[in-house]
């Protein structure tokens, strides 16, 4: 314990670092903060009195990535607030619907195909199937591309994504956590994470008035307290009765995004999801050992990828036809939500806290490495891309 503040500072120096290197090479930061994670892990290798390995701290930086997984759940649902989801206009809910199905449908065949169990197999199909919104969203920006006529359905499959995710995260961690095995007993654990999770957001709903009251403190000090203590009491209390802490965290967004205070939070909020969220990749680096990168997981990761590619493609394709969008921008819409991320490790870390196949966190560092580098990539170069499968298969302009 003597130089476990002299390790965080290590870990945040190179989570400093990956960035930059991130920010200098035009990437996603989220595969080199993984990346420096694994580099110093408790499983790095050692070569001879070269000692990396981060062993004292990191069980802490372990905490204080789950605190990460709950900023950027809370700042999640303050941005997407349950009254939008009202608003959506029809094309948003068909491509969303679209999206999902496609997506999902083929991680649970591509799950059953290599034989996993039916939990494992909910696992991979929630991996494979939810973008990273936050790769999306700097991708938009650094290409200048928010005017674009496809960005709209691109930030309404987003949207319609957080939905799925509250309600996905909220069975399968209902299913995972609570060791049901029987039929009926994962229906219960199922009904009650959903139970909760609607509880939360009509009591949410109808105590809004109340909240704007409450919420109406002139210091920051106490102010940025009192919602801390909102958003810590309920995910910690959402664990409890086996809901993810990440969930509890998003239903505490989504009732606050309600407020009139949603901006004042969500500025304060912010310097905490980007520092925190951070130490979330890098943790879960840390616990992904190299030497079991090999074998199987790769196989397993590039047929994952190969399949994500062709299904959001087409997804992306089939729901631009439906707002009536040209082929090109359809395009543009499968290829620019291409990038996994944030939520398919917490998914993965999901899997990991149910006890099931260890082969699956190694599966998702791979699998997310890959699409994180892929993604933006094949974003750039849409248009090549596109003209590419049109000439292939003949598509109308």
């Amino acid at each position: 314990m003597d130089y476990i503040v002299f390790e965080i500072g290590i870990a945040v120096l190179l989570v400093a670092l990956a960035g930059l290197l991130a920010s200098k090479l035009k990437f996603s930061v989220v595969p080199f903060y993984i990346l420096a994670g694994m580099a110093v892990g408790p499983h790095a290798p050692v070569f001879g009195i070269l000692d990396f390995r981060f062993i004292q701290s990191a069980e802490l930086i372990e905490f204080m990535g789950k605190i990460g997984v709950i900023f950027l759940l809370f700042y999640l649902g303050l941005e997407f607030s349950v009254g939008r989801l009202v608003k959506a206009g029809k094309s948003i809910a068909i491509g969303g619907t679209i999206y999902i199905g496609i997506n999902f449908t083929l991680g649970l065949l591509f799950g059953f195909a290599t034989g996993f169990g039916i939990k494992e197999t909910l696992v991979i199909a929630g991996i494979t199937t939810i973008s990273s919104s936050a790769i999306v969203a700097k991708v938009l920006v650094d290409l200048k591309r928010t005017a674009n006529p496809e960005t709209e359905m691109i930030l309404g499959i987003i949207m319609f994504e957080d939905v799925f995710l509250a309600v996905y995260l909220s069975v399968l961690s209902g299913l995972l956590l609570s060791g049901a095995t029987s039929i009926g007993g994962i229906l219960l654990s199922a009904a009650l994470a959903l139970g909760y999770m609607l509880l939360i957001l009509v009591i949410g709903r109808k105590a809004v008035p109340l909240l704007n009251k409450l919420l109406n403190i002139p210091s920051n000090e106490i102010f940025m307290c009192t919602v801390f203590a909102a958003l810590f009491l309920i995910a910690g209390f959402s664990e409890t009765i086996h809901v993810a802490e990440a969930i509890g965290a998003l239903l505490v967004g989504l009732v606050l995004a309600e407020t009139s205070h949603m901006h004042r939070i969500e500025k304060i909020i912010l310097p905490f999801r980007d520092f925190f969220g951070a130490l979330f990749f890098f943790s879960f680096g840390l616990t992904i050992d190299p030497l079991s990168l090999g074998g199987n997981a790769v196989w397993l990761a590039i047929g994952a990828v190969i399949l994500t590619m062709i299904g959001n493609y087409s997804a992306g394709m089939l729901a631009g036809k439906t707002a009536k969008l040209s082929p090109k921008s359809s395009s543009n819409v499968g290829l620019t939500i291409m990038s996994r991320g944030e939520f398919s490790i917490i998914v993965a870390n999901l899997g990991a806290a149910g006890g099931l196949a260890a082969i699956l966190q190694p599966f998702a560092a791979i699998y997310v490495l890959i699409l994180a580098i892929l993604g933006p990539l094949m974003t750039k170069e849409s248009k090549w891309i596109h003209n590419g499968i049109a000439r292939i298969f003949r598509l109308k302009k």
